[in-house]
C-alpha cells in the first residue's frame, strides 16, 4: 500500500489524538507500544503524533498491538471524534460495520447502486436508535437491585 498524505493538519492532529485515545485505554506508554511494534521509539512518536506519510498497515498494526479496531481509528479522524476509536476499541463497532456491509453488497451485487441515500441513512437511523434504546434499557437494569425482576 503507498501511503498518502493527510490533506490538512487537523487530519494529522485527529489521528495522533485517536492514536493516543487508544494507547492510554489499554493503559500503555509509547514506549512499550513502539517496542510490541518493532519500532523504535523515535519513530512511534513520529507516527503517533501524525507525522509523515500516513500509513494504514501502520495503523492496522497499532490497532493489532493493542487489540483495537483501526476502522474505529480512521473514522474518528474523519468524523473529529478521537475518543470514538477508543470508545469502539472493545466491541470493534466499525469493523463489525464493514464485515456486515461486506455480506451486504455481496448479497445485492449491482443493486446496491440503486439505493436511495436517504433510505440508507434513514434505515441506519433506525439501527443506530434500537441499539442506543437497548443501552439505555440495560443502564436502567443495572440501577436496580440485582434479585429485581418484573
Amino acid at each position: 500500500m503507498t501511503p498518502i498524505r493527510f490533506a490538512d493538519e487537523s487530519h494529522r492532529q485527529g489521528l495522533s489524538a485517536a492514536l493516543k485515545a487508544v494507547r492510554r485505554r489499554r493503559g500503555r506508554t509509547a514506549a512499550e507500544v513502539a517496542e510490541v511494534m518493532g519500532m523504535p521509539l523515535r519513530s512511534y512518536e513520529h507516527f503517533e503524533a501524525g507525522q509523515g506519510r500516513f500509513d494504514f498497515d501502520k495503523v492496522r498494526r497499532f490497532a493489532e498491538v493493542l487489540e483495537a479496531d483501526p476502522f474505529a481509528i480512521l473514522t474518528a479522524v474523519q468524523i473529529a471524534a478521537p475518543a470514538f476509536a477508543a470508545r469502539c476499541a472493545d466491541n470493534k463497532m466499525m469493523l463489525a460495520l464493514l464485515i456486515r456491509l461486506e455480506e451486504f453488497q455481496r448479497e445485492l451485487g449491482e443493486t446496491v447502486a440503486d439505493l436511495d441515500p436517504a433510505l440508507v441513512l434513514a434505515e441506519l437511523g433506525e439501527a443506530f436508535g434500537r441499539m442506543d434504546r437497548e443501552l439505555r434499557r440495560r443502564a436502567r437494569l443495572e440501577e436496580r437491585p440485582a434479585d429485581y425482576f418484573p
